[in-house]
């Protein structure tokens, strides 16, 4: 049975894989369909978490607007994300990044990365 459920959720994912880690500060470029038209909007946040796995994986980008905390969920194969651009590389010691939920202004900001030698 895992067998066949592989075979079926390949042909759901993403030929080029969206490539980014917990902690990277990123936008993501979405497709919305209004009406006959369609544009493309930008969701610009930390990525704060990632669960799942195969075609039913997906990660949780939080930014803050107005002085109010928006977290949003993405499936990482949907074919509405049209890219996904990392801004920065966050320096975390842990999966999930809960805990900049109860964190305000500059305490949110997580320390830089640095890049290590084969991404250069």
């Amino acid at each position: 049975m895992q067998d066949l459920l592989k075979k079926v959720e390949a042909s759901s994912l993403r030929e080029e894989p969206l490539e980014f880690e917990i902690g990277d500060t990123v936008d993501v470029h979405t497709l919305i369909q209004e009406g006959d038209k369609q544009r493309i909007q930008i969701f610009s946040g930390v990525i704060i978490a990632r669960r799942g796995s195969g075609t039913r994986e997906n990660f949780t980008v939080r930014r803050i607007v107005a002085g109010e905390g928006v977290e949003r969920i993405f499936p990482v194969n949907s074919p509405k994300i049209a890219k996904l651009d990392v801004k920065r590389h966050g320096r975390v010691r842990r999966a999930k990044l809960y805990y900049l939920r109860d964190r305000v202004g500059k305490a949110t900001r997580l320390t830089e990365r640095r890049a290590k030698k084969d991404e250069e």
